[in-house]
């Protein structure tokens, strides 16, 4: 072989046993990553003086390695990583003097050899997942050039105190070691360390020296559900940028939070034992993150408004948290504030000095079908009854992006002050009692997204922004009118499901770009959409849904064997559903979920009994009446579905095995290839055809001017 030959890269060589005799090479760097049958490894890559990378990642089969491996003296890096069956390295590492990178991650060592105090150079040791190995040697105090020490996931019990002598580490990771429950004292001593996480651990406490970790900046214990306490002596670490005690058994933190000058992030999150913090937390100047999540606190100090540059707070599932500090308003730097299921019920006037505000989330679950309850306790007083405002502040957000306000019971009428939220692109309002929307709305000029899903008192719906492309009004079971919304040229999705008393959709052959449109359980409103709804845009809907107990007489119920017509490419697949849902079936599950997920759409390839695809119709929009609803879905020749679509394929539509919806009944289903020419007329005058001449669009359009 070639004398000057320094690379040689054998990876995936995947039926490679053993290495050849390396003899005299002048190797560099050798590659046999992912060589799966690998079992030997030859005695002369022993010999390969010049070799600096050695990468055997992978090699899941190798069992050891030759006795004598003292050759490799310019061995820098060696990646054992995912060698699962090796179990032990070679006894005498004296001659690696020049390692730097040593990584056994996956492998199964046991042990680490005592001569591994010889790896004067080590840098970076990587052990994690090592699922035998639960000591290490008293030698491993000597690697005092060790910048990263990694067990994550390994079975280490312990960690010997010569740890101490570590005086480069940087960085020690011991996340998920199980087995793990104390660390040394001697800890304190490693002055160089940067990140000490211990994530997941079964660690019980941490030791006080943990203190004397001058530049420690990050420090993470997160679900390390043993821990109770934390040191005092951790308000010492001065250094300290990212704190996270997510998850811990942690309550009344013992030790002074505004200590920490330098943190810029503190995580705790499901601590469910703290229920207040101190008074000092304003003194934390640097804080840009503040993850306050499912604890049990039951107000924040007045001092959070101290607190300057944090850009994100979150308060959700906070349930005993009933109050927001009126100092909240002096966070000039808040981009991000999520409060979803608290317990606060009413926003301080403060709330419109945010003004850099950008996401305000403070979803509520709705009490489902609580019409008569409700109405009940507005008699008598009760805690349903009390009316919810926005305070007049809060047209001042002007920053503010997406507003989720579901379920907070905002009634009465919403100020027309409304359009200076100039920048709200997204509009969460679902589940309010609120009777009118303001006529200035069109005035929000970036607006996508409006969500007024369960608004059961909103009578009227106003001209509406034209950047507008997705209107969800489900289930508003008062709506009776609304303006025209012709002007919604980029509308994509329209869903009034259950809109009963909706008599008539305004604009509705207008839109362009409407792919999907929802209207079950509308009956009123079925001859309005009959007349309004074109050839055209028929041809682009993707979902419709309308009142119907009928499919048109052209479409068959399965196709037994796809075959299309020669030189004529499938262009996409229609299939029609028409369902019922029994409405005297106890379910709550149906007033929890937007959409019908219990009809699949069946691929079985020929000669083979196993379906080669399934696929759930999403059926959008779950009826409140048992009366029969049509769905059409149309997959076009771009999509996955149509795509999967081969000669020979049977296409069947049927209820899934265990539906999740009880008292569903799938009454007509039907379906129709869409074949090239069939569909692509742009002349006006199809009526003139015969019906057999006729495009698919404009077939489907007779079949719904004769519903």
């Amino acid at each position: 072989m070639a004398k000057q030959l320094k690379v040689m890269n054998l990876r995936s060589c995947r039926q490679l046993k053993e290495t050849p005799d390396l003899s005299g090479l002048q190797l560099e760097k050798l590659i046999l990553e992912e060589c799966n049958e690998l079992v030997k490894i030859h005695p002369s890559i022993g010999d390969l003086t010049m070799l600096t990378h050695l990468n055997m990642k992978g090699c899941k089969n190798l069992l050891a390695f030759p006795d004598d491996m003292s050759g490799l003296k310019r061995l820098e890096v060696l990646i054992l990583s995912g060698c699962w069956s090796l179990r032990e390295l070679p006894e005498d590492l004296s001659g690696w003097k020049s390692l730097r990178e040593l990584l056994l991650d996956g492998t199964a060592i046991t042990r680490l050899p005592n001569s591994i105090f010889h790896l004067k150079n080590l840098q970076m040791l990587n052990l994690n997942d090592c699922l035998s190995l639960e000591s290490l040697p008293r030698a491993i105090g000597n690697l005092s050039s060790l910048t990263e020490l990694s067990f994550r996931g390994s079975a280490l019990k312990e960690l010997p105190d010569t740890i101490r002598n570590l005086k480069n580490l940087e960085k020690l990771n011991l996340r998920m070691c199980k087995g793990l429950i104390s660390l040394p004292d001697s800890l304190g001593n490693l002055k160089s360390l940067i990140g000490l996480y211990l994530d997941h651990s079964s660690i019980k406490e941490l030791p006080p020296s943990v203190g004397l970790l001058s530049r420690l900046k990050f420090l993470t214990v997160r679900n390390c559900e043993s821990l109770s306490e934390l040191p005092n002596s951790v308000s010492s670490l001065s250094s300290l940028v990212w704190l996270c005690l997510e998850g811990t058994s942690v309550s009344e933190l013992s030790f002074q939070l505004g200590n920490l000058k330098s943190l810029e992030k503190l995580e705790m999150g499901n601590c469910i034992l703290i229920r207040s913090l101190s008074s000092s937390t304003g003194n934390m100047s640097c804080l840009t993150a503040l993850d306050l999540h499912n604890t049990s606190i039951t107000e924040l100090p007045d001092s959070i408004g101290l607190l300057k540059r944090l850009w994100q707070l979150t308060l959700n599932k906070c349930l005993k948290l009933k109050h927001l500090p009126a100092s909240i308003g002096s966070l000039k730097s808040l981009c991000y504030l999520y409060m979803d299921e608290t317990a606060v019920s009413e926003l301080p006037d403060e709330i419109g000095m945010l003004s850099s505000l950008k996401i305000l989330k403070m979803r509520k679950k709705p009490q489902p079908r609580q019409d008569e309850l409700l109405d009940m306790e507005d008699l008598h007083g009760g805690e349903s009854s009390k009316r919810v405002t926005l305070p007049e502040s809060f047209s001042n957000l002007s920053s503010l992006e997406f507003l989720d306000a579901h379920a907070w019971k905002i009634s009465g009428k919403i100020s027309e002050d409304f359009q200076k939220l100039s920048s709200l692109e997204k509009l969460e309002l679902g589940h309010n009692d609120f009777c009118s929307l303001p006529s200035s709305l069109k005035g929000l000029r970036v607006l996508k997204h409006l969500y007024l899903q369960n608004c059961r008192k909103l009578k009227f719906l106003p001209e509406l922004p034209s950047s507008l492309e997705w209107l969800i009004a489900a289930n508003c079971s008062a709506l009776e009118h609304i303006a025209s919304i012709s002007s919604l040229e980029y509308l994509e999705e329209l869903r009034f499901s259950n809109c009963k008393k909706l008599m008539d959709i305004p604009g509705l052959e207008s839109l362009k770009s409407l792919k999907r449109l929802y209207t079950g359980g509308c009956n009123a409103c079925l001859p309005s959409i009959k007349r309004r709804i074109s050839k055209e845009s028929l041809r682009h809907m993707k979902y419709l849904c309308v009142p119907g107990d009928d499919l048109p007489d052209w479409f068959i119920q399965e196709v037994p064997n796809i075959s299309t017509r020669k030189h004529r490419d499938l262009k996409g697949v229609i299939i029609g559903i028409v369902l019922s849902l029994d409405q005297q079936v106890e379910d709550n599950f149906r007033h929890e979920v937007p959409a019908i997920v219990d009809i699949q759409a069946t691929i079985t390839r020929q000669g083979d009994a196993t379906p080669e695809h399934k696929k759930t119709l999403y059926l959008m929009g779950v009826p409140d009446t048992g009366e029969d609803q049509l769905y059409l879905c149309r997959f076009q020749e771009y999509s996955i579905f149509t795509l999967m679509l081969k000669e020979g394929d049977r296409l069947q539509v049927a209820i899934r095995e265990r539906p999740r919806f009880n008292g569903l009944k799938l009454k007509k289903h039907g379906m129709h290839l869409v074949l090239e020419n069939e569909d692509d007329f742009d002349d006006n005058d199809e009526d003139l055809f015969d019906e057999s001449q006729q495009s698919v669009s404009k077939k489907l359009a007779n079949f719904f001017h004769s519903l």
